[in-house]
Parts: C-alpha cells; structure tokens; sequence
C-alpha cells in the first residue's frame, strides 16, 4: 500500500510540474478595441478605430513559442468619428473596401521584448499586399469573471508604413510637408474569452 501511495505521489508531482496546455481564446468584441493614429498637417494626430473585428489568440503562459494569433478586421468598420472622412477611406484612395473588405494578421513567432513584453512578429494582409509587421505585446494576465467565464488580457502596439501596402495617396502642402504622414502607431486592447 505505502509503494502505491508513493507512486501516487510520484504521479502527481509529475502532473502538477507540467505546464499548462495551450488553450485558445476568442476576441470579446465588446470590450476589445483596435485602434490607430496617423498625423495630419504634419501638426497633430488624427485617431480612429475598426468597429468589426474577429480573432483569436492561443496561449500557454508557460510556453511564450507556442503562441498563436489570428485576426481579422472588416475594413467597412473604420471609424474616425468623421462620416465624410470614413467615407473618403473606404473609396479605392485608400482601403478600396470593395475590393479588399478586411484585412488579416496571422502571428509567425513571438519572442522576448523588454521589461517583460514580447515582439508578436506575423503577417499582416491589407490592400491586397501582405508585409510582415512586428508588434510589441503586453500579456496583462487571466482571470475569472464574476460569471466563472476565463477571460485573458492582451495589449498590442506597434508601426507600419501604410505606402508600404499600397495606400500612397496624400496632398502636398504650400508650406512644405504633407496633409497626411505614412506612419500609422497601432494600439490594440484585446480581451479574451477562453473556449470549451
């Protein structure tokens, strides 16, 4: 009896020393957000966001290399808070949503960042073009809510070129410059529900 305990024993230690499974969790989109800024009259910042969006992302917090993200983001949903401005971004002078009516990021690796962040490297597809893009990743934990759901918290940053994809057009300015810059920051806050 006392070597069956002892195996037990054994066992358990074993099963409790293993890392958790990767589990997969789906974008909540209510309390998710995807959003972006771009300067204007070389001067200020316009900010806006994507309305409609799906992802999900696969994590083992023990296993940063298995991680995995997916998404994609109807480009129709573009709000800047301008109807006449969202209007103009979604004719074939820039996101062209006829033609390319979502775009898409699937991870390709994920490595350390500093002060415990990650580098979330992937491809990302807009306009018809795919370039791979490399974004800073917070991981802000897992919790329980109040209803016994599993939730996951996630904030993504980063840069792109958006010429880079094929989004060129602009107007010059008298003053010199540009009436909109091509860097555009990327700023994502995704929370997470965790799948049967």
């Amino acid at each position: 009896m006392k070597r069956i305990l002892f195996a037990l024993s054994l066992l358990a230690c074993a099963v409790l020393a293993m890392p958790a499974a990767a589990a997969t969790f789906t974008f909540d989109r209510a309390h998710s957000s995807v959003g972006f800024k771009v300067k204007h009259l070389m001067v200020s910042n316009v900010s806006g966001s994507f309305r409609d969006f799906a992802g999900t992302v696969v994590y083992d917090p023990a296993d940063p290399q298995s991680w995995k993200v997916e998404a994609v983001i109807q480009t129709t949903s573009i709000d800047t808070g301008e109807p006449k401005r969202d209007d103009h971004l979604r004719t074939d002078a820039f996101f062209d949503v006829a033609k390319f009516p979502a775009l898409a990021f699937k991870s390709t690796g994920v490595t350390a960042g500093a002060d415990g962040t990650f580098l979330l490297t992937g491809d990302l597809t807009m306009h018809g073009v795919t370039k791979p893009v490399t974004l800073t990743l917070e991981v802000n934990g897992t919790v329980k809510d109040p209803w016994g759901n599993t939730k996951a918290g996630f904030t993504a940053t980063g840069r792109l070129n958006r010429t880079d994809f094929g989004l060129t057009w602009n107007k010059a300015l008298d003053a010199g410059g540009v009436l909109i810059g091509e860097e555009i920051t990327l700023m994502l806050e995704v929370e997470a529900n965790l799948q049967p």
